[in-house]
C-alpha cells in the first residue's frame, strides 16, 4: 500500500497529464457532492412548499366555510328580521284593530250616556213639571190648595180657611184682610201657612197673623205649623227663636 502511495505520487509529479485527469476528478467529485447537497435542499424545499402549499389550502378552505358560515348566519339573521318585521307589522295591525274597535265602543259609549242624559234630562223635566202641578210653582195659590189637600191627608187635619180684616195694619203695616188656614187637632187649635218657598220675612210675617188670630179670636193656638218645600236657613233660625215648626218633608 505504501510503495503504490509512492508510484501514485510520483506520477502525479511526473506525468502532466496523470495530474490533470486527476484534479479533475477531484474537482468533479466536489461538484457532484455539492450537486448532491444542492438537491436535497431543493428537495426539502419543494417539501417546504406543498407543506405551505398544504396550508394555503387548508387556510383556503377554512376562510370558505367561514364565510359560508357568515352567509348562512346573514341569511339566517335576514330571515329573523324578515320574521320579525312581519310579527311588527302584524302586532301593529291587530292594535290598530284593537284601537279602532275601542274608539268604536267608547263613541258607542258616548253616544249611550248623551243618550241617556237627554232621556234624565228630560225626566228631569218632567218631575220639574210634575212638581209644579204638585206644589203649584206656577202659582202660589194653586200650590196653597195642592199641598193643603196633602196636608189634610198626612196630618189628619181637617183644614179650613179663616178670614178677618186687619185695619189697624199690625200684621202688614198697613190695613189688609188676613187669611190663615186653621185645623183642630185633639181639640187643640192648629194655624197653618202653605207656602212654595219660606225665608225669615215670612216667619216673621206668619208670628204676626198668629197674634192678630189670636187677638181677635181670643183663642190660645196650640201649634204653629209652615209648611214648605223648601226654607232658607235663616228662616229655620227664625222659627226657633219664635217658637214655630216649619216642616218641609210633606
Amino acid at each position: 500500500m505504501s510503495s503504490l502511495k509512492d508510484e501514485f505520487l510520483e506520477l502525479l509529479k511526473r506525468d502532466e497529464e496523470f495530474r490533470y485527469a486527476v484534479a479533475g476528478f477531484l474537482g468533479l467529485d466536489e461538484i457532484l457532492k455539492r450537486l448532491d447537497k444542492h438537491e436535497q435542499r431543493l428537495i426539502e424545499l419543494r417539501e417546504e412548499m406543498n407543506k405551505l402549499r398544504e396550508d394555503t389550502n387548508k387556510l383556503r378552505e377554512d376562510m370558505i366555510a367561514g364565510f359560508k358560515r357568515h352567509d348562512e348566519e346573514i341569511a339566517k339573521l335576514r330571515e329573523d328580521m324578515i320574521a320579525g318585521f312581519k310579527r311588527h307589522d302584524e302586532e301593529i295591525a291587530k292594535l290598530r284593530e284593537d284601537m279602532i274597535a275601542g274608539f268604536k265602543r267608547h263613541d258607542e259609549e258616548i253616544a249611550k250616556l248623551r243618550e241617556d242624559m237627554i232621556n234624565g234630562f228630560a225626566l228631569v223635566e218632567r218631575h220639574i213639571s210634575a212638581l209644579g202641578a204638585r206644589w203649584g210653582i206656577l202659582t202660589e195659590e194653586a200650590f196653597r190648595e195642592g199641598l193643603k189637600a196633602i196636608v189634610e191627608k198626612e196630618f189628619n187635619f181637617k183644614v179650613e180657611r179663616w178670614m178677618d180684616y186687619d185695619s189697624e195694619g199690625k200684621v202688614f203695616g198697613y190695613p189688609s184682610p188676613i187669611e190663615i188656614d186653621v185645623a183642630i187637632h185633639d181639640e187643640k187649635i192648629v194655624l197653618i201657612e202653605i207656602k212654595s218657598h219660606v225665608d225669615a220675612s215670612n216667619v216673621f210675617e206668619f208670628k204676626r197673623k198668629v197674634e192678630f188670630y189670636e187677638k181677635i179670636t181670643g183663642k190660645r193656638v196650640a201649634r204653629k205649623l209652615m209648611i214648605t218645600p223648601y226654607a232658607e236657613e235663616k228662616a229655620f233660625e227664625a222659627a226657633r227663636k219664635l217658637d214655630l215648626e216649619i216642616y218641609t218633608k210633606v
